[in-house]
């Protein structure tokens, strides 16, 4: 596959409205897909449920998820469109079908676009190419999560500046914010999604874990981006730089085959508790893509307490992805500009 500016695959060979990777998503589609979300906000009801009527929209789901699937699919019915959910347990993948042949089921079921979560990287790439559909990556493998990374976008510049900054972004649109994505960076497609998005707009990422978590070639992420081991350290820069962003993420458990991780070690230096949060950031924005472990890399008074944003991003989730949506079948603002 065509490598991309990030030495990622390039989504230019592929149906138009696909989101393969948040990499091939110049600013201006950015601020695009922004823009629609938000018109698409104050629509009323009656006129966003005609938009995508009579259209077929798929859900292919290998991996489990909450709030990527039933987000999308809320987004899609709430456009009038019609879905079907198809998992690796209740179909013929289950039986060793090939994402190729579900694909081109799917297509000859008279599926219009395709929403994709599959544990290979790359997979969305793939069944773009095989079955000629708009594919949106709902995240693949230790890839990307690149409709995360708008939510997470929106929500930073909501609770940060207010909606109507949140509408449209350019180059200085996160300008002096920096966010300290901290936890396990080797297996997360969502801080790999935020830092090859975020200092496109302005923001330093610092990237923040043990070395198990986190090993050195993450600096290859891109310009904008560094590497820091002290968690304290980090919020305390953050904050001393402006506006502050302390992204918790999840200890995958699932992927830790063959790593050694003393979690009693990794809670002491890297967790968000109340303490920490106040003593090196009082002011920061804290967010968690979820599925969240309390307890665990952040505690449940922070996750509930007044910095937290954590529910604001499920929030942006449904709209941003019911704009990828409209975005991918080519209706609304986006007839003309589809690639």
């Amino acid at each position: 596959m065509a490598q991309g500016s990030h030495g990622l695959m390039t989504t230019s060979k592929y149906a138009a409205g696909s989101l393969l990777s948040i990499a091939d998503l110049p600013v201006a589609e950015v601020s695009a897909v922004l823009a629609e979300t938000a018109r698409l906000e104050t629509m009323p009801q009656s006129e966003r449920a005609k938009m995508l009527a009579g259209r077929r929209v798929a859900l292919l789901f290998y991996e489990s998820s909450t709030r990527t699937r039933t987000s999308f699919e809320l987004a899609a019915k709430s456009l009038g469109a019609t879905t079907t959910l198809v998992s690796d347990k209740s179909s013929s993948i289950e039986k060793g079908e090939s994402l190729k042949d579900t694909g081109l089921t799917l297509r000859a079921l008279g599926a219009e676009c395709i929403i994709l979560r599959h544990p290979a990287s790359g997979a969305p790439f793939l069944l773009a190419r095989e079955t000629g559909l708009p594919v949106l990556n709902a995240g693949d493998g230790m890839h990307e999560h690149p409709s995360q990374a708008l939510l997470d976008l929106r929500t930073m510049l909501t609770r940060l500046y207010g909606s109507e900054r949140a509408a449209a972004v350019n180059a200085a649109s996160l300008r002096g914010v920096t966010v300290v994505i901290t936890g396990d960076i080797l297996h997360s497609r969502v801080a790999r999604s935020n830092a090859m998005l975020l200092p496109r707009l302005g923001a330093k990422v610092l990237l923040c874990g043990p070395e198990r978590l986190l090993p050195e070639d993450a600096r290859g992420l891109g310009e904008g981006v560094e590497i820091v081991r002290d968690f304290d350290g980090a919020l305390r820069r953050a904050c001393s730089e402006g506006l502050a962003v302390a992204m918790m993420l999840r200890i995958q458990k699932e992927r830790l085959a063959g790593l050694e991780l003393n979690l009693g070690d990794y809670i002491a230096r890297y967790q968000l508790n109340a303490e920490r949060l106040a003593a090196c950031a009082p002011e920061a924005l804290v967010m968690h893509p979820g599925p969240m472990i309390r307890g665990m890399e952040i505690t449940g008074d922070v996750a509930d307490g007044a910095n937290s944003a954590i529910e604001d991003q499920v929030t942006h989730g449904l709209a941003v992805r019911s704009a990828l949506l409209v975005r991918a079948l080519g209706v609304g603002g986006f007839e003309s500009v589809r690639v």
